[in-house]
């Protein structure tokens, strides 16, 4: 059963062009994980809001993914360039 996320990532603001790249590879080396069906990033329009919409194919997939070292490497620094990160775990209704 598919597990679906969407995670919310608000950069400080003199971190934006710093996170935007740490984000970018985090895109690109999650989607080369075998259980990632979907990794989409979105930038928001009006402020420094990075928005994940992630779809994976189970929870084994999803904790192998959060054990990868470009993960840990992305937490370990979150606080440094972030002010806030919301997930929220989801199911598809329609």
């Amino acid at each position: 059963m598919s597990i679906y996320l969407t995670a919310i990532v608000k950069s400080k603001q003199e971190s934006t062009a710093e996170l935007r790249t740490v984000l970018l590879d985090m895109v690109a080396n999650s989607r080369k994980e075998g259980a990632c069906i979907q990794y989409d990033l979105h930038e928001s329009t009006s402020d420094q809001t990075f928005i994940f919409h992630e779809e994976w194919k189970d929870q084994a997939g999803l904790d192998l993914h959060n054990k990868q070292p470009y993960i840990l490497g992305f937490m370990a620094q979150a606080g440094q360039l972030t002010d806030e990160i919301i997930i929220y775990k989801t199911k598809k209704i329609a």
